[in-house]
């Protein structure tokens, strides 16, 4: 293990912030950011000696390998946590945009859902799955709800034919 693996490791044993997974998950991000600092060629790094131009390094070839928004938002939100626990929270802007990283899009692109036409429908052969799909199609349901409605259930009354009314005219 390397040094500066090791001493990330020790400091986030130290400094016990947050839940279990969030101290899991900062533990395991620091120790890629080492790595990924030692195969950019810094070596011989400590806890201690974390600057802007290893960040920059980082930013740099976080962005070559195409990864998205929100890890890099995480990314930066570890590096800042090790310089605050490092008493060098001023080598770290303190906003992304200080770096040019977007902020986060949580709504997306659009809606998601996926139609099926009445001819992709017909080729569906099982009536449990093609009923489900219906369901979906037409009240909007997910792929579990609609699947765990079964066709043979009638609601409010037994199953048969249609009862005929009684009364004073029939």
């Amino acid at each position: 293990m390397r040094d500066l693996n090791h001493q990330l490791k020790q400091l986030c044993r130290r400094n016990r912030d947050g839940s279990h997974a969030t101290q899991r998950d900062r533990e395991r991000m620091l120790s890629l950011i080492a790595d990924q600092l030692h195969a950019l060629g810094f070596r011989g790094m400590s806890s201690q000696s974390l600057k802007p131009k290893h960040v920059e390094a980082l930013l740099n070839h976080w962005r070559t390998e195409d990864i998205s928004v929100g890890t890099i938002n995480n990314r930066m939100a570890s590096l800042r946590w090790w310089a605050r626990k490092i008493d060098r929270q001023n080598i770290i802007a303190r906003s992304n945009e200080h770096y040019g990283i977007p902020e986060r899009n949580l709504s997306g692109n659009g809606s998601k859902a996926m139609t099926v036409d009445a001819t992709d429908l017909d080729k569906v052969r099982d009536p449990h799955l093609r009923m489900s799909l219906e369901l979906q199609r037409a009240f909007g349901l997910r792929r579990e709800e609609a699947i765990k409605f079964s066709p043979t259930i009638t609601w409010g009354r037994p199953p048969g034919p249609e009862p005929r009314p009684t009364g004073w005219w029939g």
